[in-house]
């Protein structure tokens, strides 16, 4: 005998209920209750025989699968509440998901109506998703535990709109500033900003969340504003109740700068000089103009173009090296100096940009490290699905690896040389899902039909490099951002998408379009951000901004990279290490790849492989094994008490005891030391017998301090 609800189900004529689609009305709720989910059916190998799509993101494919698979057994049209459709998620018969629909809920009324109806698939042109609209746009709760509804509205392309909040998938990029329910509703939990992330039939969206600090009293003290970066930075600090911090002095500034710029630290001559006459903008150009500046941002794009004797060879690295270092003396525009990597051709030593291809290879991984690289857009999921937070999908996956795949690479001549050619036929991509042949099609923008040749890549780079482009410039901007100021404005920098917006949308667009209208000139953009306030800023917090980390209210301290710190090392002590591979006067910012020192302090603080393009790849954490080695290592101790090091050679000088300890602060920490510093630094040299064991446990000290390690 058939239970009570299921017999009045039954009773209700199928005409009686409006017209019910899978692509409008069923596919949601299969999302919603999880059968999509990567733990049941939406697994790569599906759940006990049966597999649908990851999330939801092919409904065709979904509905195939209800339709056909066991012999289209799921479903009994002439006794809906029959189907397996309705009685394994209501648990009528056993099911492994548990408990997925309550029998006669509002899903299960949708679900027996529309198998009633015959299962019909519905339109695409009718029942898909045109787009979804978030009420209210943008949250500001007044303090902690305050909360509101929201509210997710679907429009259709044929013109519906209908509430579908309880369908949508929210979720909070931190949850413990600011959580949803599941009926919606945001409760800010600390002071703070999130982001809702919304999601519903491949369509996203987010609602900014910001939490106020309800603490009585804040009264807003404008600072100095160098230039719009400032006045971006003070309207969103002003709104959020953020007093920012001023300017950090010009011994910090000077340190600063000196290693964001070239990355070596000021040597005492330079400290003596600055702060004599401080002049940031003049010191900004002079480092700019430094050869120290090239080394260093040769050395920034050698690990993102993944320049290593292990991809390329011995010859190939210092060719491409030297290719990258003209690259930045020259200042050449960033859209040209795209360009020529994405179109090289020929001799890999003729033209070095050739060797941009020869890490990846294939055109697969080559398109995302493209996309990543150039884009700030990460592809590389949607290889198998369509990506889970963002609008990518499968089909463009393949249409921008088609740009790629008729890159072909040859041996060359010489040693060490390869050659890149364009190949003229057998470059198909095929979908792995139908085998069709994949035509290149760009992610976004131009229409205009594109070449079904080699001449694609010509093609691409052109695409990429526009000023149309929406992300070229502004991923650019927002990296170039996070080498001064620790962070992106969208951070992940190489990970751009929706669902993870930046933290001031105006700034980056600021920087952006003054990026483009300066026609893509790198060190303009450097000069801008370091000449603003916001990057000058101390490290100081006060009971306004103690709690904020996203905004640029004051300085975040960073440590100095693995080369930074070996060359830091080696100005301090005044020994540098031996390295066979390169000449001995070459400084850790110059070597060419990362087998140099390989296994030793470099990879220890986290120097990388060049095995990914990705800024992750390198790391700036501080470690036990890490701070055994400044306390006790082998390189560190006989650098300090090298017989030809800085101590050594002061001690031959006949150097006072207050011109001693003002050399080393200035070798170390870039700056004079204080009053206190001094007298307690010239009474332990006087302490005992060895004035030169003693020095040296002074430099000791301040190498390990965390104002030596950090950049401040």
């Amino acid at each position: 005998m058939k239970p009570l609800h299921l017999l009045l189900c039954l009773a209700l004529p199928a005409a009686a209920a409006d017209s019910v689609t899978f692509l409008r009305d069923v596919a949601p709720i299969l999302n919603k209750v999880g059968c999509t989910s990567g733990p049941c059916h939406g697994a790569a190998k599906g759940k006990n025989g049966f597999k649908l799509s990851l999330r939801g993101y092919d409904p065709e494919f979904n509905y195939q699968a209800l339709l056909y698979d066991l012999g289209g057994r799921r479903f009994n049209r002439a006794d809906p509440a029959q189907s397996l459709m309705l009685a394994k998620p209501t648990q009528a018969v056993p099911h492994g998901g548990g408990l997925r629909l309550e029998p006669g809920s509002a899903y299960y009324q949708t679900i027996f109506n529309w198998i009633a109806q015959g299962v019909p698939y519905g339109a695409p042109t009718k029942d898909g998703i045109a787009s979804i609209e978030m009420q209210p746009a943008s949250l500001e709760l007044a303090k902690p535990e305050e909360s509101q509804q929201i509210k997710v509205v679907a429009h259709f392309l044929d013109g519906a709109v209908r509430d579908v909040t309880k369908e949508a998938v929210i979720a909070s990029n931190i949850p413990d500033v600011a959580d949803v329910s599941n009926d919606a509703v945001v409760k800010g939990l600390r002071i703070g900003e999130a982001t809702m992330l919304v999601r519903y039939e491949g369509k996203f969206g987010t609602i900014p969340v910001t939490v106020l600090n309800p603490k009585p009293g804040f009264a807003w003290k404008s600072l100095p504003q160098n230039n719009y970066i400032d006045q971006f930075i003070d309207a969103k600090l002003k709104r959020l109740k953020i007093q920012p911090t001023a300017a950090a002095d010009d011994a910090t500034f000077l340190r600063r700068v000196t290693e964001d710029l070239t990355g070596q630290a000021p040597t005492p001559a330079e400290v003596k000089a600055f702060l004599a006459s401080p002049n940031r903008p003049a010191l900004i150009d002079n480092l700019l103009a430094r050869k120290t500046y090239v080394d260093h941002f040769t050395l920034k794009w050698g690990d993102l173009l993944q320049n290593s004797r292990k991809f390329l060879g011995d010859k190939a690295t210092w060719e491409f090296r030297e290719w990258l270092r003209d690259s930045v003396a020259s200042n050449k525009r960033y859209d040209q100096f795209v360009r020529e990597l994405l179109t090289a051709r020929g001799s890999t030593t003729d033209n070095p940009a050739a060797n941009y291809y020869r890490a990846t290879r294939d055109p697969k991984p080559t398109m995302e490290k493209t996309t990543q690289l150039f884009l700030g857009v990460r592809m590389v999921c949607t290889q198998c699905h369509d990506h889970p937070f963002e609008r990518w999908t499968q089909n463009q996956y393949y249409e921008m690896t088609s740009f790629f795949s008729t890159v072909g690479i040859r041996p060359g001549f010489e040693s060490g040389e390869e050659i890149l050619f364009d190949k003229r036929d057998d470059y198909d991509i095929r979908h792995p899902k139908d085998d069709r042949v994949m035509k290149p099609k760009f992610l976004v923008g131009s229409a205009t039909p594109l070449p079904d040749d080699a001449n694609r890549r010509q093609a691409f780079a052109e695409w990429i490099t526009a000023k149309e482009n929406p992300f070229f410039a502004k991923s650019m901007a927002n990296r170039m951002w996070s080498y001064f100021l620790g962070k992106g404005i969208i951070d992940p920098v190489d990970d751009i998408r929706a669902s993870n917006p930046p933290t001031n949308e105006a700034l980056l667009e600021a920087l952006t379009k003054d990026f483009k209208d300066h026609d893509y000139d790198m060190k303009h953009l450097i000069r801008t951000i370091v000449n603003s306030r916001a990057y000058q800023a101390g490290i100081q917090v006060n009971e306004w901004s103690a709690t904020d980390n996203i905004n640029f209210s004051h300085a975040i301290p960073r440590r100095l990279n693995a080369e930074q710190l070996m060359d830091a090392l080696t100005q301090a002590t005044g020994v540098r290490p031996d390295f066979p591979e390169v000449p001995e006067d070459t400084r850790a910012e110059e070597f060419p790849d990362p087998h140099v020192g390989k296994d030793g302090f470099l990879d220890l603080f986290g120097r990388p492989q060049r095995e990914t393009p990705a800024e992750g790849e390198r790391k700036t954490d501080l470690s036990l094994p890490q701070a055994l080695n400044l306390v006790n290592g082998k390189s560190i101790s006989d650098s300090i008490g090298g017989p030809n090091g800085r101590i050594a050679k002061a001690m031959i000088a006949g150097a006072t005891d207050k011109a001693l300890i003002e050399e080393l602060y200035m070798a170390t920490l870039s700056r004079v030391p204080t009053p206190g510093e001094l007298d307690k630094g010239i009474t332990y040299l006087r302490a005992g017998d060895s004035r030169a064991a003693r020095a040296q446990d002074l430099l000791w000290a301040l190498v390990n301090s965390k104002a030596f390690l950090y950049n401040r």
